[in-house]
């Protein structure tokens, strides 16, 4: 009875030893040249997918856990903040543009702090969300809303669509990016209306022309042919593994053991048309019996071919899951994730926005220890009243 190889079932083969080879007098075909990129494509998507996923394991947690921590206090600052700015606003010997000043910023922190469901902020909510102030700051927002109106449609390069609806630069800003998005949406579904025109007619010619030759010749088409010939080859090797890893067949424990195992990978790969992953144990069990080895190398080119179409599904799936992996990653860790991005570099940006947040949170915490003097905090107002405007108008920077 043959033994396995010594090789370990959780360190496969290197999808390159898949590779057909060329030999010193016939150079690749194209369908051996296919096969192997498709099979290049495959492993450097693996490594990225794996690659990507060990980093996440090493920083992930510390990550997340570092922001909410500097979340939390940039919280604790701004509730100490609405509390101190609504004491002082009662007993301050402030002017009227002052006050108004400080109610624009308490407003502000509560709607910082909605989220917090805390009780003294909802009281204050309640005290400074009343009609007479609801109506100040309905004032500030619809003047803020024009200026920022005025650097959208130069932005955009024509008038805003019915202005008047839109009374807050957050209501401003957000329609003038939806009249962007349509406009750049517009322009690509033309640009792509005109390549799916080509392209469907390209495609009409080549259907029509494979059926044309198909029927004059009594032949079924040749994709048709070549999905047949695919799940035939998977088939087939599955057969050809089920046979050489079957444990009922192996006296010996400890292989019986490890042909279970293999054979446990056999069947999941089969079930999902992972057809490298089958080529890799087909040929790790073939490396101690090389007389039944069934090399792609000697494979003929409509089978390659058609093997093709098992590992082209492999390469969207694990594309796919690429993309998953590194927008639930951006989400996650708030920075943009992407594979083929220097690790270094991504940690990086780990540390600098765990440095802005800590910035943040140490910059609140500064605040209210400088506000403690009233000439500071007059001055303070001014500066944050000051900063609102400004933020708005930075916005419009698409």
């Amino acid at each position: 009875m043959t033994s396995l190889p010594d090789t370990p079932v959780d360190a496969p083969l290197s999808l390159s030893a898949l590779a057909v080879q060329p030999d010193a007098h016939t150079p690749l075909s194209p369908a051996q040249q296919r096969f192997n990129a498709l099979l290049a494509r495959i492993e450097s998507l693996s490594g990225q997918i794996q690659r990507l996923e060990v980093w996440s394991d090493q920083h992930r947690y510390t990550h997340i856990q570092a922001l909410r921590e500097s979340v939390q206090q940039a919280q604790a600052h701004r509730k100490s903040l609405l509390l101190f700015v609504h004491e002082r606003l009662q007993a301050a010997d402030l002017t009227a543009q002052q006050q108004r000043m400080a109610r624009g910023k308490l407003r502000s922190l509560i709607e910082q702090l909605s989220a917090t469901a805390d009780p003294q902020v909802q009281a204050l909510a309640d005290l400074y969300v009343s009609q007479e102030d609801t109506q100040e700051a309905a004032e500030e927002q619809a003047e803020a809303a024009q200026r920022l109106r005025e650097r959208i449609e130069e932005a955009l390069g024509q008038p805003l669509e019915k202005p008047s609806q839109y009374q807050t630069p957050e209501e401003m800003m957000q329609a003038g990016m939806r009249q962007w998005q349509r406009q750049q949406q517009a322009d690509d579904e033309r640009k792509a209306a005109k390549r799916a025109a080509r392209k469907t007619q390209k495609q009409a010619q080549k259907e029509a022309q494979k059926k044309s030759t198909a029927a004059d010749n009594g032949q079924v088409p040749v994709a048709m042919l070549r999905e047949t010939d695919a799940k035939s080859a998977i088939r087939t090797i599955y057969r050809q593994l089920a046979s050489a890893l079957h444990p009922d067949r192996e006296p010996d424990e400890s292989a019986r053991l490890r042909k279970t195992g293999l054979m446990s990978e056999v069947n999941a790969a089969y079930e999902r048309n992972d057809l490298t992953t089958l080529l890799r144990l087909q040929m790790q069990v073939s490396q101690v019996n090389p007389q039944n080895k069934a090399g792609t190398a000697r494979m003929a080119d409509d089978k390659l071919l058609a093997m093709c179409l098992l590992l082209k599904e492999q390469v969207a799936a694990l594309e796919d899951d690429l993309d998953q992996l590194q927008s639930r990653l951006s989400r996650e860790l708030c920075v943009p994730v992407r594979a083929d991005a220097d690790e270094a570099l991504l940690s990086q940006s780990l540390q600098r926005i765990q440095a802005d947040q800590r910035h943040s949170a140490d910059s609140l915490a500064h605040d209210l220890r400088r506000i403690q003097n009233e000439a500071e905090l007059k001055r303070w107002l001014k500066e944050q009243w000051q900063m609102a405007k400004e933020a708005v108008v930075t916005s419009t920077d698409f």
